[in-house]
């Protein structure tokens, strides 16, 4: 993690990345890059969906793969390099055949490394498997939910799941929400856990750093009026005033409430509900 010299206030406590170590220096791939306009959040009818959207610097879309539908052909990473859309970095990979892709990097795979997406790979990290093949207590990533459909769990910065157990055509997997859910031994997963670990470390030290990333500012409940929040009200500095947590709308929120769908389809794959608040901690 880099530091600088308190030269201000905000100067004081920012940290950054140590890109110039951790990045392979070279430019985009043009081939696999586009134009990304920004909708600050807004849908097709321009209504926020989203809050605390807006501005922030522009940026182009790296085209990353995750259906990795290339089999059995070994590809090389010829680079490292940072996307503006992911807390992950992404790596340039040349396959034998000759075609390039973007693919997110593990931990352990540098520019020069190679991998392969094959159903009897070896267990090394990069390398691409079905779940029924993959053993108890190996850490994956880029994990599909349903066979062929591209991968859709754990793709951020640092994080990996693992597998905990095979019952009836079935992994069960241990998810970094410690939810432990049931995927099929069909889908495919990656080996490792995802690269650029101490992202979660970084301090951005003022308010405008945020505002390049297109982050907009959020404004407390409780300093709202009434008709705005339903923390809002009150003569002075007040608590929410209520026994439990809602969010603008009057749902609830915050650690330990459930909030998830009580009939929702996905249901009969869950093994154990992530843990919450101070029992994730323990």
């Amino acid at each position: 993690m880099k530091t600088y010299k308190p030269t201000t206030k905000s100067r004081r406590s920012m940290t950054t990345l140590p890109y110039r170590e951790l990045l392979s220096g070279d430019a985009p791939h043009k081939p696999l890059i586009k134009k990304a306009r920004s909708k600050g959040g807004r849908n097709a009818f321009g209504r926020v969906t989203t809050r605390h959207q807006g501005g922030g610097h522009k940026r182009q879309l790296r085209a990353v793969d995750f259906s990795y539908d290339k089999k059995n052909v070994r590809a090389m990473v010829e680079t490292v390099e940072y996307d503006p859309f992911r807390s992950a970095f992404i790596g340039l990979a040349l396959y034998a055949d000759g075609e390039r892709r973007y693919v997110v990097l593990p931990k352990e795979v540098k520019a020069g490394s190679s991998f392969i997406v094959a159903e009897n790979a070896p267990l090394t990290p990069g390398n691409r498997l079905p779940l029924g093949k993959i053993p108890v207590g190996t850490f994956i990533y880029n994990i599909e939910l349903r066979p062929g459909a591209g991968a859709i769990l754990v793709r951020s910065a640092g994080s990996f799941a693992e597998v905990v157990a095979h019952d009836g055509g079935y992994a069960q997997v241990k998810l970094p929400s410690t939810e432990v859910r049931k995927v099929s031994d069909l889908a495919w997963a990656s080996i490792g856990a995802v690269g650029n670990e101490e992202h979660n470390l970084v301090k951005l030290g003022k308010a405008g750093r945020s505002r390049w990333k297109g982050i907009r500012p959020t404004v407390r409940g409780m300093v709202m009026n009434p008709v705005d929040h339903p923390y809002g009200g009150g003569e002075g500095k007040q608590g929410r005033g209520l026994r439990r947590a809602k969010t603008l709308w009057g749902k609830p929120s915050g650690k330990g409430q459930k909030t998830r769908t009580p009939k929702k389809y996905s249901n009969v794959f869950i093994v154990s509900r992530r843990k919450v608040g101070k029992r994730k901690k323990g």
